[in-house]
């Protein structure tokens, strides 16, 4: 008898169909889309999207698993396997006649903010409408948290800075094989950037929100006083939308951008 595969690279692959079923289901009507599937694995949600979409790229990192799914569906011609990086592929050159992608996938816990922050990027360039992906329960919360709560944080600022975040589901530990020792939440993304409506760019809005939830412990202007700003420099710039004491985890987002321009306009006014 064989010794049973052990997974590689701590995978943990799904195995509950009605949750396969629900998350194909969550992506809608297919029939003219090209989907992205991130780490399709034994190919349990890739059967699904196969028979709706127009065009399915699957970006599987495992060799093994994508020589699988390479045998598996080399008679489907829309569908196409890469052995490849999510966070070095070039989504981009995935689009063929398609204005945007969909993307869907069970994000690997280890590097499931490295994904995202892929997907954001992308976004910024319209090349991904939505998303429909799963993660760790506890990291969900934090991407979905509003302002004000004590999961708010940089992951989830910088997150709905993109887009709209809805919650689908959870599943449990038993949905998976081997089963993992959390459970799981599936998140849609309907992406959005906001940073023209905000007036700031990401490539500096986003060091500033990292700096500003530093150490969530400490209040928005002390963090910031830790990360080298001025006392006189914020008392010239805080806005009156953000309370002097404030954490930032109770400051939402245009308030949080408005405090920003204005420290850098302050600076900017500096002989």
């Amino acid at each position: 008898m064989s010794a049973k595969r052990k997974p590689k690279l701590g995978q943990n692959f799904l195995v509950d169909q009605s949750a396969c079923l629900r998350i194909a289901d969550s992506l809608g009507d297919l029939s003219r889309r090209t989907v992205v599937e991130i780490g399709p694995g034994h190919g349990a949600i890739t059967e699904l999207l196969a028979e709706r979409c127009e065009s399915l790229h699957c970006i599987e990192f495992d060799s093994a698993l994508a020589r699988e799914l390479q045998l598996r569906f080399r008679h489907k011609p829309h569908v196409a396997i890469h052995h490849a990086d999510i966070l070095t592929a070039n989504l981009h050159g995935l689009l063929g006649g398609s204005a945007s992608l969909d993307v869907v996938g069970n994000l690997p816990y280890y590097i499931t903010s490295e994904i995202l922050l892929h997907l954001f990027s992308a976004a910024r360039q319209g090349v991904v409408s939505r998303a429909v992906v799963m993660v760790q329960r506890e990291v969900a919360e934090r991407i979905a948290a509003s302002p004000g709560s004590s999961d708010y944080g940089a992951l989830s600022a910088v997150t709905q800075l993109h887009a709209v975040v809805t919650h689908l589901f959870t599943l449990p530990p038993a949905a998976f094989n081997p089963p993992p020792d959390v459970y799981s939440t599936v998140l849609r993304l309907d992406f959005a950037p906001r940073l023209a409506e905000l007036g700031v760019s990401f490539e500096e809005f986003n060091p500033f929100l990292r700096l500003s939830f530093a150490q969530k412990r400490k209040t928005l202007a002390n963090n910031l006083r830790f990360a080298g700003y001025g006392a006189a420099e914020l008392a010239a710039a805080w806005p009156a939308s953000i309370a002097a004491q404030a954490r930032s985890e109770a400051v939402p987002l245009p308030a949080m951008a408005e405090l920003y321009r204005s420290l850098q306009a302050t600076r900017k006014q500096q002989p």
